[in-house]
């Protein structure tokens, strides 16, 4: 044991040194680029319309960003079935009902289960919108809420007994008193529990469940971490539908970090969400890949194997020869609203790659004759852009903030409640 622990810190020392080593925080040193276009099809036609973007362009880059990143979602269905555990109408002192809901993925031999925490605001009574995002560390570390269960896969994917397990560790990433308030319900589900987040640990993920899954095998575009939660999400939606409170045609999404790479694509192929957040996503999300800076293509890859297909790795130290860039990935969620947030103090995720994936993504939206991000210049501290697509810098680190809330909210009720 003593020896497994040993290795496993130098491992974890070795993508340490490595990832501070191959990092670039110099603007002076990030490489010319030229970004793949995205107006214009692999055969060279150039599009100018939403017909040409939605039946030809978009397909295309779907298919490039599934076989060259993210990989590629079976078709398969897996059954799912759900269980309402627990129901308390006076949640959040009286303002909300909370729902814990048991999911079971099976496929007749195999079985995984998740929960997911639901809020509803008491008031109104009519149907609300919603904001779906995982958390990282159990549903019981958004809250102190006594009641709230444990995520199944924790044991498997945070070490018991650490500080990670402590009732409320995260709540303040989770604003549900000010989410509520405003008119907006709340679900989250714990990312483990799709995917426990450590590349040994596949085989308990919701990817095993599918015919012609090898633990010992993995084709080069087959679907990975990033594909799984993005999956999840729409299986979350999938039981939102079902829910009266629900108004299921404004479902928003929001992710941070990682979860911000898994929102963003889950929002590229499941129109369901009207709305996508991405909350300090960086690379493999709203950066873009050429300026390397910060985080690249090669650290990712190296640090989490397990994020995305193998094909992507072919691209370590040559993000030039990527067939797309995030700008495209952002395109696809037109004529749906996106908005990006970064910090300040958050370099390693490259705020200003973040805000140019956002700008450059405009001439997508202009075909739907929507309104865009109109400079290349970022705006200042705290100055939000408040545009069909929407961007933010705050002071800070990189974590989601009330004032980051209060931020997708104002941006929600722009598009949700006019």
């Amino acid at each position: 044991m003593k020896r497994e622990s040993g290795l496993l810190v130098l491992c974890f020392v070795t993508v340490l040194a490595f990832s501070q080593q191959n990092a670039n925080y110099d603007e002076s040193k990030v490489p010319s680029y030229v970004l793949p276009e995205l107006l214009k099809c692999e055969n060279g036609e150039s599009v100018t319309t939403v017909e040409q973007w939605e039946n030809k362009r978009r397909p295309e880059l779907l298919d490039l960003f599934g076989r060259h990143m993210y990989g590629t979602i079976p078709a398969e269905k897996i059954n799912v079935s759900y269980d309402i555990v627990s129901e308390n109408r006076e949640a959040l002192g009286g303002k909300a009902t909370s729902k814990q809901v048991r999911f079971t993925f099976s496929n007749g031999d195999k079985k995984n289960e998740a929960y997911l925490l639901l809020f509803i605001p008491n008031k109104p009574k009519g149907k609300v919108p919603i904001i779906v995002g995982y958390n990282f560390k159990g549903n019981h570390s958004t809250t102190t809420d006594t009641m709230i269960i444990y995520s199944p896969a924790l044991c498997l994917a945070l070490e018991p007994g650490s500080p990670d397990w402590v009732r409320g560790s995260q709540a303040s990433r989770w604003s549900y008193d000010l989410i509520i308030d405003r008119g907006y319900a709340i679900a989250t589900m714990c990312y483990h529990d799709i995917f426990p987040d450590k590349p040994e640990l596949k085989d308990h993920s919701v990817i095993s469940l599918f015919s012609g899954y090898n633990s010992q095998k993995t084709d080069p575009a087959e679907w990975q971490a990033i594909g799984a939660w993005a999956w999840g999400s729409s299986r979350i939606v999938d039981f939102l539908e079902g829910e009266e409170k629900i108004d299921t045609n404004k479902i928003a999404i929001m992710g941070h970090s990682r979860q911000g790479k898994a929102a963003l694509w889950a929002g590229a192929i499941d129109p369901r969400f009207q709305i996508v957040f991405s909350n300090e996503s960086g690379c493999g999300g709203a950066a873009l890949f050429r300026r390397k800076y910060g985080e690249t293509a090669e650290i990712i890859n190296f640090k989490f194997p397990h994020w995305f297909c193998v094909n992507f790795r072919q691209y370590n130290d040559k993000e030039e020869k990527l067939p797309v860039d995030q700008h495209q990935l952002l395109a696809l969620i037109a004529p749906r609203k996106v908005y990006v947030a970064s910090a300040e103090g958050d370099r390693w995720s490259d705020p200003k790659g973040e805000f140019l994936s956002a700008y450059h993504a405009g001439p997508v939206y202009k075909l739907y004759g929507l309104s865009t991000i109109e400079s290349d210049e970022m705006p200042g501290l705290h100055a939000p852009i408040m545009e069909d697509i929407g961007y933010h810098i705050r002071a800070g680190k990189h974590d989601v903030t009330e004032y980051d809330w209060k931020c997708y909210l104002d941006f929600a009720d722009k598009h949700f409640k006019k």
